[in-house]
């Protein structure tokens, strides 16, 4: 796939020309100040433990719910506005994946996310549209492709 002849990667040298405002969806309860940090067990795959944080600039309201359908938690999950503590790059399971470029503004950091507030109004996904996601990953876990570059 050809990358967007405009779009510029966000690495760590450079990530300091996002200014956000930054998000991270999941099922977890977290309050204002706490730390996400990498080395937890992947929202996305059970027994996976994840080198890296990650988080978008786009409201992440489909992680959230996905997160929790996948947790087996009732509700929608969890939206939280999040600072970065330290360099950042362009999330590679995504970037040039099936867009060119990074059109969903995600990032990954080996460094700690600090809780910011948790949103209280966002817009969910359909019941289906979280659906579709959950058998796309299962299809994907079929065929041993759900792997996740972390």
């Amino acid at each position: 796939m050809s990358e967007d002849p405009h779009w510029t990667p966000v690495t760590f040298e450079n990530c300091h020309t996002v200014v956000g405002p930054f998000y991270h969806g999941t099922a977890a309860v977290l309050q204002p100040g706490d730390l996400l940090v990498p080395g937890f067990e992947s929202n996305y795959q059970k027994g996976r433990i994840s080198n890296h944080i990650y988080f978008t600039s786009m409201v992440a309201s489909l992680a959230a719910q996905v997160a929790a359908a996948l947790a087996g938690i009732e509700g929608r999950g969890h939206v939280y506005l999040v600072q970065p503590t330290g360099p950042f790059e362009d999330d590679p399971n995504v970037t040039n994946k099936r867009f060119p470029g990074n059109p969903t503004q995600s990032y990954r950091s080996t460094h700690a996310l600090r809780i910011v507030c948790e949103l209280q109004e966002w817009e969910e996904h359909s019941p289906d549209a979280i659906q579709r996601m959950l058998d796309g990953l299962e299809a994907l876990r079929a065929q041993g492709r759900d792997l996740i570059e972390d």
